[in-house]
C-alpha cells in the first residue's frame, strides 16, 4: 500500500525564531539554575550558618556546560533529563519557610524555561530522524537491525 500523500505544508519544518535565540536562552537559564544552586546553600539560605554541605549539589550542573555552549545535541539530550532532579528539588523545597520558598520558586522557573529553550532547540533533530525513519520505511528496508549493519 503506497503512503498516504502529503502536502508540502506538511513536509515544511515549523518555523524558528532567530537563528540561537532558543539555544541562548537555554544556556542562560542553566547558567542562572548553577548560579542559584550555589548562591543558595552557601550565602542567601544555607542549612546551616556558614553554608552547607549542599552548595555540591550544583556540581552536576558543571558537566554538560561545555556541550551546552558548544551547542552539542547529545549534551542538550542528556541535559534534559537531569535538570528534572532539580524540578524536583524545587517543587519539593517551595513548601518551606522563609527565603527557600522564593528561591524554589525561581528554581522550578528556571528548569521550566531550561525544558522549552531545550526542546526547541531539539525540534530540528527530531523532524530530522523522523524523515529518516519515513524514507527508510518507504524503501522497503530498516534503518536499524542486523541489515543495515552491513
Amino acid at each position: 500500500m503506497p503512503p498516504p500523500p502529503t502536502s508540502p505544508a506538511s513536509d515544511a519544518p515549523p518555523p524558528a525564531g532567530p537563528p540561537g535565540v532558543a539555544r541562548f536562552v537555554a544556556l542562560g537559564a542553566w547558567v542562572a539554575l548553577l548560579v542559584l544552586c550555589a548562591a543558595w546553600e552557601l550565602r542567601v539560605a544555607p542549612l546551616r550558618p556558614g553554608g552547607s554541605w549542599l552548595v555540591l549539589k550544583a556540581v552536576p550542573l558543571l558537566f554538560p556546560l561545555a556541550g551546552l555552549a558548544r551547542a552539542s545535541l547529545r549534551a542538550m539530550q542528556w541535559s534534559t533529563l537531569l535538570v528534572l532532579l532539580y524540578l524536583a528539588e524545587g517543587a519539593t523545597r517551595v513548601f518551606e519557610a522563609g527565603p527557600a520558598r522564593s528561591l524554589a520558586a525561581v528554581e522550578v522557573a528556571l528548569v521550566v524555561v531550561y525544558e522549552i529553550a531545550a526542546f526547541r532547540c531539539l525540534q530540528p533533530s527530531r523532524a530530522a530522524a523522523r524523515a529518516r525513519r519515513r524514507a527508510s520505511a518507504s524503501s522497503g528496508r530498516r534503518a536499524d537491525g542486523p541489515a543495515a549493519w552491513t
